[in-house]
């Protein structure tokens, strides 16, 4: 059975920064990507970032590029979400997802495994 659980969320003032986990467990990941996307209050779940787990090739949106880094280690199975410069509106739940390799990283649809989610709150 796939396990992902996240941790690592919190409340932080604009500008700061957190570092997110989540750590894997349940099957190999040899071809999967691993990704994290993100869900604010009324709005639909969005990818943020996403790694190519043999390669750790990454994908991100135009929106956390150049603010996120998303890692891998794979003698723990665990992926990383390194967010500085945090904004208010990257307030949101964050998710970690595991699916077979696809040539759109973007798409929920296509990550069968899900964790339950880690809240992020950027305020003053």
């Amino acid at each position: 059975q796939v396990r992902l659980v996240e941790s690592g969320g919190g409340l932080v003032p604009p500008g700061d920064s957190l570092r997110l986990s989540c750590v894997a467990s349940g099957r190999t990941f040899g071809n999967h990507v691993m990704a994290w996307f993100r869900q604010a209050p009324g709005k639909e779940r969005e990818f943020a970032a996403g790694i190519y787990w043999p390669l750790a090739t990454t994908q991100y949106a135009d929106s956390v590029k150049g603010r996120f880094t998303i890692s891998r280690d794979s003698a723990k199975n665990t992926v990383y979400l390194q967010m500085n410069s945090l904004k208010p509106d990257d307030m949101a739940d964050y998710y970690c997802a595991a699916g077979p390799f696809t040539v759109n990283w973007s798409r929920a649809d296509l990550y069968p495994y899900w964790g339950q989610g880690t809240q992020v709150t950027v305020s003053s």
